[in-house]
């Protein structure tokens, strides 16, 4: 009887046991989380917070990591050997150029967004634009080209909405062949109405989202911009509430490019993660999450979409948005045709470039921060290095090599891209050294002084002319108001963007204040001054 009640107690405990660590295992499991690293174009930053929502209901820790379309490229070619779980680029091209190992698979589109030029709506009133379906890269073109607007777009070798213009640009003026191919590549007459065209850029940018927000912020430095129809919308809501003009949509009748936003599945054997990511795909082709992407001014679905109950602050017809508009956009090349059209955009076709590099030697840049400029300038400076990047000099560009402390140094000038004197400009970079104080204001007045020859004799702005101003420290201010009135007073150098690059100890009130005035942009080099001065060098 003893013996029963040992068995009974024994059973009922291990039972108890199993149960409870049981309920433990199967609690644990219900808390298990995925977590998927995205990389992404930042054109995708608006829909963060609704896949982090997701992740939230849906046990998964989603972190995004953005990246300009040639760096989602280049990382989607490293295969299976990149951090990221899934890529989510602004167009399938980058997915089309960079999966060289195919591992990319699942990928659909979430989302669209036309390329479009959004126009001064006056302009485009005095053009007789207003209401067309019929305007085309050709009339767009001579229109430019007439200085009726000034144009600005995105580089095609650094955003996606400057690729896809391009690639818009290449389709129309070659005749809208159903395919875009090599022969086309190697058509001088059409290469040459490609160069008109692109020389006809007054403003250049590396990312499509700063260029929206410059046009804002400046709207007497520009007319025009090439950019996503949805940071057309996004411009425009900013421009209505500050009580601007508004710019106007024209959808080009040829070469229209469509961003297609894809998200696909980087393949490298986690099942686990995979159905994760199956799930968040479906989820954001639901209708709740095609609504909220549709009120953010994103064509979700297909792309001509229902208007009739679209939120007219969002999807304004007097802005020119049409949803209604049967949208054909252009197919997309084989990667070796874009591989080789943006080499061509790079080295032969796109607007020269004007560009000063003041390039901060004081005492404080002693040791390792020179070291580090002395690279990051080799990566720019030496043709291979730079061709990684899409950043080549063209044969027409200009580069001049600043380097100051509280004085000027004597500069180099590079022209074109000839080797010999890449490996000069290198060997000038190499052997600087750094001493003394720091004046980026009297560095800046001696760049404005060297393109200042190009103005006398009408030339400057057949370039993209741009001072890049890097320092790491905080400059002596006795020069600031004196640089400030010269730009005021000077019939060019206002028009010049100083685009500034804060390293170090650097004081980045003077560094933000030399890039607004002139409509540049401040980079913040943080531990990695090569990738700032590749960014600005986008910029032009």
């Amino acid at each position: 009887m003893v013996m029963k009640k040992i068995l009974i107690a024994l059973v009922s405990f291990f039972g108890l046991s199993i149960l409870l660590f049981g309920g433990i295992g199967l609690f644990q499991g219900a808390m298990t989380r995925t977590t998927l690293h995205i990389v992404s174009g930042s054109e995708n930053k608006a829909l963060e917070p609704l896949v982090r929502d997701w992740g939230e209901s849906n046990r998964a820790d989603v972190h995004f990591t953005y990246m300009g379309s040639v760096d989602i490229a280049r990382e989607l070619s490293k295969g299976s050997a990149t951090e990221f779980d899934a890529v989510w680029p602004a167009n399938s091209l980058w997915i089309e150029l960079g999966d060289t190992e195919k591992v990319v698979k699942h990928d659909r589109s979430v989302l669209r967004s036309p390329v479009v030029l959004g126009l001064r709506r006056s302009i485009a009133q005095d053009l007789g634009w207003i209401g067309r379906d019929d305007i085309t890269i050709q009339d767009i073109h001579t229109a430019a080209e007439q200085g009726q607007f000034r144009l600005s777009m995105t580089s095609a070798t650094q955003s996606n909405s400057g690729a896809s213009a391009f690639f818009g640009f290449l389709y129309a003026l070659a005749g809208n062949p159903d395919l875009l191919t090599m022969e086309h590549l190697k058509d001088e007459a059409l290469l040459d109405q490609v160069r008109d065209l692109l020389g006809q850029v007054d403003r250049s940018s590396g990312s499509s989202g700063w260029l929206a927000d410059a046009l804002v912020d400046n709207p007497n430095a520009f007319d025009a911009m090439f950019n996503y129809e949805a940071l057309v919308i996004e411009a425009n809501q900013r421009l209505s509430a500050s009580g601007q003009e508004p710019l106007y949509v024209i959808y080009p009748a040829n070469g229209l490019s469509v961003a297609d936003s894809p998200l696909g599945f980087i393949a490298k054997g986690d099942a686990d993660k995979e159905a994760k990511f199956l799930e968040l795909q479906n989820y954001l082709s639901q209708p709740a999450p095609q609504d909220h992407l549709m009120s953010l001014g994103r064509r979700a679905g297909l792309l001509g979409v229902d208007a009739s109950n679209a939120d007219k602050t969002v999807w304004n017809p007097d802005w020119g948005i049409d949803l209604n508009r049967a949208i054909a956009p252009i197919p997309t090349p084989n990667s070796d045709v874009i591989g080789e059209a943006l080499r061509l955009y790079q080295t032969e076709l796109r607007k020269p470039s004007f560009t000063v590099w003041a390039l901060d030697v004081s005492g404080s840049m002693g040791g390792q921060p020179i070291e580090e400029l002395k690279g990051a300038m080799r990566l720019l400076l030496d043709p291979d290095a730079a061709a990684v990047n899409l950043l080549q000099a063209s044969s027409r560009d200009i580069t001049v090599i600043l380097p100051f402390n509280h004085d000027a140094g004597q500069p180099i000038i590079l022209t074109g891209g000839d080797k010999v004197e890449a490996t000069q400009a290198l060997n000038f970079v190499n052997n600087l050294q750094a001493d003394g104080g720091t004046d980026v204001y009297f560095a800046i007045y001696k760049a404005f002084e060297l393109m200042k020859p190009y103005h006398e004799d009408g030339t400057l702005f057949d370039y993209l002319p741009a001072v890049v101003a890097m320092t790491d420290g905080a400059s002596a201010p006795d020069n600031r108001e004196p640089v400030l009135n010269y730009m005021r007073k000077s019939p060019y150098a206002g028009d010049i963007p100083i685009h500034t690059i804060a390293f170090g100890e650097a004081d980045e009130a003077q560094l933000q204040e030399l890039a607004n005035i002139s409509v540049g942009r401040l980079f913040h080099a943080g531990s990695d001054l090569a990738k700032s001065l590749r960014n600005a060098k986008g910029y032009n």
